[in-house]
């Protein structure tokens, strides 16, 4: 996980292909937890589920993740309340994944 974490993530306005299946999940090996998913247009994207004892821990947790998404430029999208925080990340440029989708989960992982 160290190794993506490390990482910085790269904007990315289009102009380059999704992840297929296979290179998700060599990508998937290296996050820990994070689910791969499809929307309804079949567009993937990851997401994993957080758990806490209250809703000021989850706050806490999403405030955190809110700082590193505007550091690295790359935004999830949050689902929270009291006791889980579940996020959701994809690349909308490409309508799917790219590496720097992984780095935001290593980084968030390292919470």
């Amino acid at each position: 996980m160290n190794e993506l974490a490390n990482k910085k993530c790269v904007p990315c306005e289009g102009g380059i292909p999704a992840f297929d299946l296979n290179e998700i999940h060599k990508y998937l090996k290296k996050v820990d937890g994070w689910h791969v998913l499809q929307d309804k247009d079949k567009n993937y994207f990851i997401e994993k589920e957080f758990k806490f004892k209250n809703y000021i821990l989850s706050q806490e947790f999403i405030l955190k993740i809110g700082k590193i998404a505007e550091n690295e430029g790359h935004h999830p999208d949050i689902n929270f309340g009291w006791g889980y925080a579940k996020i959701k990340i994809s690349t909308h440029a490409i309508k799917g994944l790219a590496e720097s989708d992984f780095v935001l989960a290593a980084k968030i992982d390292q919470l």
